[in-house]
């Protein structure tokens, strides 16, 4: 341990840090010490991080301070933030900066900003085409990540921006799996048309990040995007139906409907499959899959992961 360098993890005990830092744990030959950060040292996922080796440390996002002790004496660290724990794109940009300028007080090496596109960059708030929501966003949860990426230039944080794709593990926990409709036939809604969306398993994006610092300075600086596979709705749903051994169709809606269906994030998720839609060609384009698999060769496709996970799609 002690030739290694330390990376600290943020949301170790999450879906993305907590693929990072299995991998990192994971691998004994590794350069590198996982510094896990979470609010909960007692929790049974950060107690299950400590027994696999990782340090685990408390910090918060919302504390400059906790995190400049939580990356002192490190040489890289991965930062993400949780948008959907409280809806608020002006929150994750704080965050964002607390991290950057902790970042910057440790002199690390290397960050990884877990981003997403500033959707305004191709549909501003003027534009109709979408509503605008929370007063300036067309997708809050994209632009606020978007908007971050300047934050860590600004501050001359050596950063790596990593976009991410949809994850399967949606299906399971955020509830963007299939429903049953009132003859009871599953159904998965999206308002994508026919167009393909990249996704992944969530814990490749851990191992993909894994890779990148791995690589050392190489993608510093750059903006990389990483997907398993895109796959149109209809390619989804068949592959459910394989999987659950139950006919699952695909339920193509126009964006106002979907806004409509009234949950929490409706607006915003119905503005992002829309956003998915009518910039394909970029989006897709940005989540090369050749290159995604260049960094991480065992990228689970989507079969491979219904093969292990289909059992815990809720379909009620």
């Amino acid at each position: 341990m002690a030739n290694k360098k330390t990376l600290v993890v943020i949301g170790a005990t999450g879906a993305q840090g907590g693929g990072l830092a299995r991998a990192v744990a994971a691998d004994k030959s590794s350069p590198f010490a996982a510094r896990g950060v979470t609010r909960k040292l007692d929790s049974d996922k950060a107690k299950a991080l400590a027994s696999q080796g990782v340090e685990m440390v408390s910090a918060d996002l919302d504390d400059q301070k906790s995190l400049e002790k939580a990356f002192a004496g490190a040489a890289a660290a991965f930062c993400v933030t949780n948008y959907w724990e409280y809806f608020s794109p002006e929150r994750e940009l704080a965050q964002a900066r607390n991290m950057a300028q902790a970042a910057k007080a440790a002199k690390l090496e290397h960050v990884i900003w877990s981003t997403l596109e500033d959707t305004r960059k191709w549909i501003p708030p003027s534009d109709n085409r979408m509503p605008t929501l929370l007063g300036k966003y067309k997708v809050p949860h994209f632009d606020g990540k978007g908007e971050g990426d300047g934050i860590f230039k600004d501050d001359g944080v050596p950063t790596t921006c990593l976009l991410t794709s949809f994850y399967w593990e949606n299906f399971i926990y955020f509830g963007a799996g299939p429903k049953p409709g009132p003859d009871g036939t599953l159904a998965l809604t999206y308002d994508l048309d026919d167009k393909k969306m990249p996704c992944i398993a969530v814990e490749d994006i851990g191992k993909s990040a894994y890779a990148i610092f791995k690589r050392g300075g190489e993608f510093i600086g750059k903006t990389v995007g990483i997907s398993g596979g895109h796959l149109s709705g209809a390619e989804m749903a068949a592959g459910l139906t394989k999987a659950l051994g139950r006919e699952v169709r695909y339920n193509a809606v126009t964006p106002e409907v979907y806004r409509s269906f009234g949950f929490p994030g409706a607006d915003d998720l119905g503005n992002m499959f829309q956003f998915k839609r009518d910039f394909n060609d970029y989006y897709r384009g940005a989540r090369d899959l050749a290159f995604s698999r260049s960094l991480n060769p065992a990228m689970q496709t989507y079969d491979q992961w219904l093969a292990k996970h289909a059992g815990e799609i809720p379909l009620t």
